[in-house]
């Protein structure tokens, strides 16, 4: 592609155009992990321990998903991970 008339490289549009499918991309992750999120606290308060349980593991592997795609850092993944596990052990005493 040559460049355009008013100054603008090519390369610039194609990279904004990319930028936002990206973000359009993440963000639907980002939502799938907080509701996720939401779902195992909800479980948590109603006393459920086998669902909280299930719960859990699927946002385990929501957060891994994340993290591996560097949607979310692999360390704040773990944390998040440390602190709901956390919620449901506590459940069991």
């Amino acid at each position: 592609m040559a460049k355009l008339k008013t100054g603008r490289h090519t390369s610039a549009i194609k990279e904004a155009r990319k930028a936002k499918k990206r973000t359009a991309r993440n963000s639907s992750i980002k939502s799938k992990i907080r509701t996720s999120i939401k779902k195992v606290e909800e479980s948590v308060k109603g006393n459920d321990i086998k669902v909280a349980s299930e719960r859990l593991a699927t946002a385990f592997s929501q957060w891994d998903k994340a993290a591996k795609k560097n949607i979310v850092h692999h360390k704040a993944a773990s944390n998040q991970k440390a602190r709901l596990s956390k919620l449901v052990a506590g459940m069991k005493k």
